[in-house]
């Protein structure tokens, strides 16, 4: 028998704080495949985003950088990856960082 998908109050797995991260952990995300439609660059930093606080990620991009990884790589439309970010309320600590490393917005923020 097939349960139902639980959702908000109803989900029992608990939030994982405060939890260590090595560098080596770090460097995993750098080993993931990407689907046939993303560039493995961007594909990268979309899991590493969507996987880590800005903290860990700032650090991230230490190792992504060091292995010759394109931080400005462009999809289909133009559009890097810091555009992407930019677009979220949420994310600025994000951004901040990707724009130290190096990463540049080529589309205007409305």
């Amino acid at each position: 028998m097939k349960e139902q998908k639980k959702s908000g109050k109803d989900r029992v797995q608990p939030a994982t704080r405060d939890e260590v991260w090595s560098d080596q952990r770090l460097q995993t995300f750098l080993e993931w495949e990407p689907p046939e439609s993303l560039p493995a660059d961007y594909n990268i930093l979309l899991r590493a985003y969507r996987g880590m606080t800005a903290d860990l990620f700032k650090r991230f991009l230490v190792f992504y950088l060091e292995s010759d990884r394109d931080i400005n790589v462009p999809l289909e439309d133009g559009s890097t990856f810091l555009d992407l970010v930019s677009q979220h309320r949420k994310s600025v600590d994000y951004a901040a960082a990707l724009a130290a490393a190096g990463a540049i917005a080529t589309r205007v923020r409305k």
